[in-house]
């Protein structure tokens, strides 16, 4: 028996986002490729705060700044906390990031620079988790070197991968052994050993990449963390549909 996935697609949705537009061919391919049947749903970041339980996975696209910081931090907390498949691309790394620091690592003034005031005047603020890049990103492709028998390089069959990017922040390496000692993963770098993947080996599917998976290839061929992640939504629909029958038959 197949399952059908509900999917919460968290972002501002835009048809000038190049990955927002990439989604409905990426979730054709799932379904006629990979056999992967996800019933997505667009969840604006003001609403994405509340209500997430019901779904199989969720998604957080690229798109920041977002409109709602806080919506965007509920969501990913909602996944985190309740064992829902999570991903997050490009913003959705950056605020997997600083949900995790504030709720998870003890860090609750945690910022990203690109919703503070006056960070672009203190760049040096002890709470600035997520930092403007030495170099832009926007528009890069680079190489990223997998940490062996992590999840990451499991679901990517190998140790590097030629990745693309659009971003302009990353996470400050001032407070990652923070995060680490509290149990997140850094799992991909790039060659000067800056963070680009990271995740949560006791989570269902908990990951997060710097870079852009969805601008991988033309569309038609989903990059493996997002045929991994949607396999994991299925997976978890099932589990869910499964505690339903058992409740009514028991």
């Amino acid at each position: 028996m197949t399952h059908t996935a509900r999917l919460a697609l968290v972002a501002d949705h835009s048809p000038n986002v190049r990955a927002h537009a990439r989604v409905p061919a990426l979730l054709a391919a799932l379904r006629t490729r990979e056999g992967l049947d996800l019933d997505a749903y667009w969840i604006p970041t003001e609403e994405a705060g509340r209500g997430l339980e019901g779904f199989d996975a969720v998604w957080i696209l690229p798109g920041s700044p977002y409109r709602s910081e806080a919506g965007v931090l509920g969501a990913v907390r909602t996944a985190r906390e309740g064992g829902i498949p999570f991903l997050g691309t490009c913003g959705g790394f950056q605020h997997a990031l600083l949900e995790f620091a504030r709720n998870a690592a003890g860090l609750e003034q945690a910022a990203h620079a690109e919703n503070s005031a006056g960070a672009e005047r203190e760049p040096e603020r002890d709470d600035l988790l997520i930092v403007p890049l030495a170099c832009s990103l926007v528009g890069h492709e680079a190489t990223v070197h997998l940490t062996p028998g992590s999840r990451a390089a499991r679901l990517i069959g190998a140790e590097r991968t030629l990745e693309r990017y659009h971003c302009n922040y990353g996470p400050n390496p001032a407070h990652l052994d923070r995060l680490r000692s509290h149990g997140l993963e850094f799992t991909g770098t790039d060659g000067d050993g800056a963070v680009r993947i990271a995740e949560l080996p006791a989570h269902p599917f908990f990951l997060a990449t710097l870079f852009q998976p969805e601008l991988h290839g033309d569309g038609t061929r989903p990059h493996p963390l997002i045929t991994a992640f949607a396999a994991a939504a299925v997976r978890h629909a099932a589990v869910a549909e499964s505690a339903v029958t058992e409740g009514a038959t028991g």
